[in-house]
């Protein structure tokens, strides 16, 4: 087989795959943590073995649906990161950045943080747990790099950027996912009063030298 042939046989299974998770993602929107390898199976118009072929199981279909939403987030987040504005300004749009994409789809949402409250029929459910914590460490990651390419924080910057990393994504998530449930408050309200836990050291740090800013 010539470089051609596997260049499109390539694009070829790319495309099938896109086309794949695009179904999935339209069970989830309809069924959010019920959704099953039966229905996303069906919406595609494929068999359940055909479904496992490109994924091998229900965690390697559950990974690729939450690589594809975070990558989505991230890039948002960033967005809202590089805004021309104040940098009290940026953090309230970077809050506001991932409650509105929770908001807005609520079932992908519970999809990926969230187990089934009961399985489908004659279906064990998506192992959430096991695929959810590595998906908010990859978020505390990057959202360290940025702190630490943006931020000095003196002589142990990359730690404390980690720390803040991590720590601001696990505060986003329990508090989203609080809010989600119960909506106290507005999101408005909310974001204001998650800026205000993190604004005293973040408007304390120095921009770094050659960095892109905070």
């Amino acid at each position: 087989m010539d470089t051609t042939q596997r260049t499109d046989q390539q694009r070829s299974a790319d495309r099938r795959r896109r086309e794949l998770l695009e179904a999935a993602d339209r069970v989830v929107l309809r069924d959010g943590p019920q959704a099953s390898m039966n229905a996303i199976a069906a919406e595609a118009g494929i068999t359940k073995p055909i479904l496992y072929r490109h994924f091998g199981d229900k965690g390697g279909l559950y990974a690729a649906l939450a690589k594809r939403h975070t990558d989505a987030l991230l890039n948002s987040l960033r967005a809202a990161l590089d805004a021309p504005a104040e940098r009290r300004e940026r953090v309230e749009a970077t809050l506001d950045t991932y409650l509105a994409a929770i908001e807005a789809r609520p079932q992908v949402y519970r999809f990926l943080m969230h187990p089934a409250d009961a399985g489908a029929a004659g279906e064990q459910g998506f192992d959430v747990g096991k695929h959810s914590a590595p998906l908010l460490r990859r978020m505390g990651e990057e959202l360290a790099q940025v702190i630490e390419d943006r931020l000095d924080l003196g002589p142990e910057s990359q730690q404390l950027a980690r720390v803040w990393g991590h720590g601001i994504v696990g505060m986003m998530h329990a508090a989203g996912d609080w809010w989600l449930g119960e909506r106290p408050c507005s999101r408005a309200e909310l974001v204001r009063c998650l800026a205000d836990l993190l604004w005293g050291r973040l408007a304390a740090a120095g921009d770094r030298v050659g960095g892109p800013g905070f």
